[in-house]
C-alpha cells in the first residue's frame, strides 16, 4: 500500500516535479513511512538524521514526512528532527501539490481523514502503469486487534465505488498492465458502492474486473478470517483469473493469545476456513502472517502456533517478533515478559519450520512447465524474473527477447525462489 501511495504522489505532482536520483539533487525529499512494528517507525529519524548536513548546506531544500508514522506521531516528530518543513497523514496525499506551495512559507501539517476526499481526487488515470499493478480498493479497520496501529494511523474502514476501481484497472491494462493487486488492510471486508448506489463485496468486484479482456491475473491482499465468505471462497474455484493464491493472517495457533489479540476467530474457526478453500481450490498457495512471543504467550500457546502450521502446510508465511505500539491495547497487558533468548528461539523454530515447507510447495512444480509473468531482469546474462499463479517467484534464463506471458520449464528450487529456463 505505501507503493502505491508512493505511486499515487508523484502521480499527483508530475506537471510540476520531476523525480532526482540523488538526494543532493533534489528541492523535496519525502519519507512515505510505515508504523506496523516499532524497527519501520524508529529507521526514519535516523534516515532523516543523515540528511543534516544537506538540509543545512541547502536552505532550500524541503522534507515531508508522509505516512502512518507522520499519522501517528505528528507534532512529536517535529520535536525530536526540527528540520522537517511538513508532516502529512496517509488519508491526506490529495492535499501534497498544495503542501508544496505551503511550505515555502511556513511549517504544514496535515492529518485529518478525508478518505472520500482523497479517492476523489485520485482520478482513474494513471502516470504509473506496470506490468504487475497494486491498486487500493480499501483502506483502514474496524476490528480493532489489540497489537494494531492501523484504526489509529488509517481510520475506519472506507471502501471506494466500484466503478472508479474498474476504471483505474482499466487505463492501466491499457497501458500494458496484465496482473492487477487488490489492496486493503481488510481488503476482504471490501463494501464499495456500484453505479446504482448498490452495496458490492470483493467477490463481485473481482467478478466485474474478470471481463476486461487483455487483464490476465487477479490477486488480493491483505485478507482478514472473519471476512472470508463463501461467495468469495467459492470465487477461488470458479474464476478464470483469481491467481491461486491467498494470503490469510492468523497470527497465532493458541485460542487464548488469539482472545488476547481480539482477533474474533479460534484456530478452528481459522482450518475450517482453510479446509473450504482447499476443497474448492486443491493447489491453491496458502500464506500466512505469524506474532512470536505475544505479551502472556506461553510454551503451550507456542506449541499450539507450531500444530497449526504443521497442519495447515503453508506455501509461504511471515513471522516477526511481537513489536508493542504505542497507543494499542497490547501494550498496556501486564504479563511476564518473554525474554530476548527464548522469543529469538521461538521465532528461529517456527521459521525453520516454515522455510521447509514453502520448499516442499516449490519442489512440487520442479520438471513441470508453468505460466510466469515477466516482470523485468534478472542479474545475471539473459536472465528474467516473474512470478507464477500461485505468486512464487521466478528466475529464468532466455536467449530471446521474452514475452510479458512466459511458458517456463522449473529446474531447481532455491530459498526464496524457484530458478528456470524457457
Amino acid at each position: 500500500m505505501n507503493s502505491y501511495d508512493s505511486d499515487r504522489i508523484l502521480e499527483s505532482i508530475h506537471n510540476s516535479h520531476a523525480v532526482v536520483s540523488r538526494p543532493d539533487q533534489a528541492d523535496v525529499i519525502v519519507f512515505n513511512t510505515c508504523h506496523i512494528r516499532e524497527r519501520a517507525a524508529e529507521k526514519i529519524y535516523s534516515e532523516v538524521g543523515m540528511l543534516k548536513e544537506l538540509k543545512e548546506n541547502n536552505k532550500d531544500l524541503k522534507l515531508i514526512i508522509t505516512g502512518c508514522v507522520a499519522q501517528a506521531e505528528g507534532q512529536a516528530m517535529i520535536r525530536r528532527q526540527p528540520m522537517i518543513d511538513a508532516i502529512i497523514g496517509p488519508q491526506m496525499y490529495h492535499e501534497f501539490p498544495k503542501v508544496l506551495s505551503e511550505i515555502k512559507y511556513k511549517r504544514v501539517i496535515k492529518l485529518d481523514f478525508e478518505n472520500d476526499q482523497k479517492f476523489k481526487k485520485f482520478k482513474e488515470r494513471r502516470i504509473v502503469s506496470n506490468i504487475s499493478s497494486f491498486v487500493t480498493i480499501q483502506e483502514g479497520c474496524d476490528k480493532f486487534c489489540s497489537f494494531c496501529v492501523v484504526p489509529f494511523t488509517r481510520g475506519a474502514e472506507f471502501s471506494r465505488r466500484s466503478k472508479d476501481i474498474f476504471d483505474e484497472v482499466s487505463y492501466l491494462v491499457k497501458n500494458g498492465c496484465k496482473e492487477i493487486i487488490l489492496l486493503g488492510q481488510n481488503v476482504n471486508a471490501y463494501h464499495g458502492l456500484n453505479k446504482d448506489n448498490k452495496e458490492v463485496n470483493i467477490a463481485k468486484l473481482i467478478s466485474e474486473l474478470e471481463s476486461i479482456p487483455e487483464l490476465n491475473r487477479i490477486t488480493y491482499t491483505t485478507s482478514h478470517p472473519r471476512d472470508m465468505n463463501d461467495e468469495l471462497i467459492n470465487l477461488h474455484n470458479s474464476s478464470i483469473k483469481l491467481n491461486s493464491y491467498l494470503h490469510l493472517p492468523v497470527q497465532s495457533g493458541s485460542d487464548s493469545i488469539l482472545k488476547a489479540m481480539n482477533r474474533g476467530y479460534t484456530s478452528k474457526d481459522y482450518l475450517n476456513i482453510v479446509n473450504k478453500v482447499r476443497r474448492k481450490c486443491p493447489d491453491i498457495a496458502l500464506s500466512s502472517d505469524f506474532i512470536i512471543g505475544f505479551p502472556g504467550e506461553s510454551r503451550s500457546d507456542f506449541k499450539k502456533t507450531i500444530e497449526l502450521v504443521k497442519e495447515v502446510n503453508f506455501a509461504q508465511a511471515y513471522s516477526f517478533k511481537y513489536s508493542s505500539r504505542p497507543g494499542t491495547k497490547s501494550s498496556r497487558i501486564k504479563s511476564d515478559d518473554i525474554c530476548v533468548e527464548e522469543s529469538n528461539d521461538r521465532l528461529y523454530e517456527i521459521q525453520e519450520i516454515l522455510n521447509k515447507q514453502q520448499r516442499f510447495f516449490n519442489n512440487k512444480f520442479l520438471s513441470k512447465k508453468v505460466e510466469v509473468l515477466v516482470k523485468g531482469k534478472g542479474k545475471k546474462k539473459n536472465q528474467y524474473r516473474g512470478t507464477t499463479k500461485w505468486m512464487q517467484v521466478v528466475n529464468f534464463i532466455s536467449q530471446d527477447p521474452v514475452n510479458s506471458l512466459e511458458m517456463v520449464d522449473l529446474k531447481k528450487v532455491s530459498n526464496n525462489s524457484i530458478l528456470g529456463e524457457v
